[in-house]
């Protein structure tokens, strides 16, 4: 029986291991698109970025860009008449076009470089956020797919004069301090840019905490469910998630697959569920890693990032380290929620997470669009 059961798990693995290598090397585009800068006048948006193929030896081709140009007013988008000139930049040459994107070819391992200049009918209104959408669709072995990428900008030189605190008692030894941002962006280099909000307000003996999405969402960790090429395996597996589980969704399960494979998700799943039925609760995301908990479903973010998948923050021990360095004060990344659930990712002062997780189960942040994405826990 020992011996079934052990030829059982074996094969059982094997299996999933070839669905694994089937799943990875199944075509699919190697497209990705990366913002370089913007500048932004009264009568002109300049907007760069190249866009990489990162096979090894099949060239895509690129039939068709468009773009979508919004303000952010108010939890609302207002549409930005405009016209466009297109200059699009290989290792061979450059070409310019006027409101028309032509059939472009990205060869293997090598990339464009593409510059949209962007004239408003109209004048474009100071201190308003510019949300841009970039429309485009891959083209090769793998068939024909759209994708879509957007971006906030915004002058980040007028960031700091939006800031606003908002103080709230915690207990009888703390209290907590909400800082007010304008709403934060890939362009928002994330150090210099904590470090901009706090650097006049902050006192000695504060402790400085960030959400892990608004830290996620400046790193550029953010994705359209569109750009997702989700597979029968992630429709299935999320039948395992509570309805309100980011993994509940195919898009956030695929993302999961993507980045730990189906695998170690199956195993995860069954001894999760095991101890789980002996009391033993969270097993699972202990398993598969803070990836699996700190993904947030499209709906489950701030505007205008709500119709995206946002992805755990990387590199978050670093960040404490560098905020904490330039500002003398301990600092750390924090998960919160409304329901009391409290999860300290990072800290530059492991001394401080007790502290942490008692003041922050009233989750001063806020999970709504407060735009309070860091919080000052302050003895009183």
């Amino acid at each position: 029986m020992m011996n079934y059961i052990f030829y059982l798990i074996i094969a059982t693995t094997t299996f999933l291991l070839i669905l694994d290598l089937i799943l990875i090397y199944i075509p699919k585009s190697h497209l990705d698109l990366e913002p370089i800068k913007y500048r932004l006048k009264s009568n002109e948006l300049l907007f760069q970025f190249k866009i990489l193929n990162t096979s090894k030896n099949k060239e895509t081709m690129i039939p068709n860009l468009e773009i979508e140009l919004d303000y952010l007013d108010n939890e609302n988008l207002i549409k930005i008449d405009h016209i466009k000139k297109i200059s699009i930049e290989d290792h061979s040459s450059t070409i310019n076009y006027k409101n028309y994107w032509r059939t472009t070819i990205v060869k293997a391992n090598q990339f464009i470089k593409v510059t949209l200049i962007i004239k408003p009918f109209d004048k474009l209104k100071e201190n308003k956020n510019i949300w841009l959408k970039l429309n485009w669709s891959n083209y090769g072995h793998f068939g024909l797919i759209n994708k879509q990428n957007c971006f906030l900008l915004g002058n980040n030189l007028l960031n700091y004069k939006v800031r606003k605190i908002k103080k709230i008692s915690a207990n009888n030894t703390y209290k907590s301090l909400a800082v007010k941002t304008n709403i934060l962006g890939i362009f928002d280099e994330p150090v210099q840019t904590i470090y901009g909000y706090c650097k006049d307000i902050v006192q000695k003996g504060d402790i400085l905490v960030i959400g892990e999405t608004p830290l996620a969402i400046m790193q550029g960790r953010y994705i359209n469910p569109e750009n997702i090429n989700y597979s029968i395996f992630s429709k299935i597996l999320c039948y395992f998630f509570h309805p309100t589980s980011s993994l509940a969704t195919a898009c956030g399960m695929q993302l999961l697959i993507n980045k730990i494979g189906v695998t170690r998700i199956i195993y995860a799943l069954i001894i999760g569920l095991f101890f789980k039925l002996i009391g033993i609760k969270g097993l699972f995301y202990r398993l598969t890693g803070n990836e699996s908990s700190l993904i947030d479903d499209i709906s489950g973010t701030t505007f205008p990032y709500d119709k995206s998948i946002v992805m755990g923050p990387i590199n978050t021990k670093r960040f404490c380290i560098d905020i904490s360095s330039l500002l003398g004060i301990d600092v750390a990344v924090a998960d919160v929620n409304d329901l009391g659930k409290v999860k300290i990712i990072s800290t530059s002062n492991e001394s401080v997470v007790k502290i942490l997780e008692n003041n922050l189960i009233n989750n001063p942040a806020g999970n709504a669009d407060q735009k309070t994405p860091i919080v000052l826990i302050r003895k009183i």
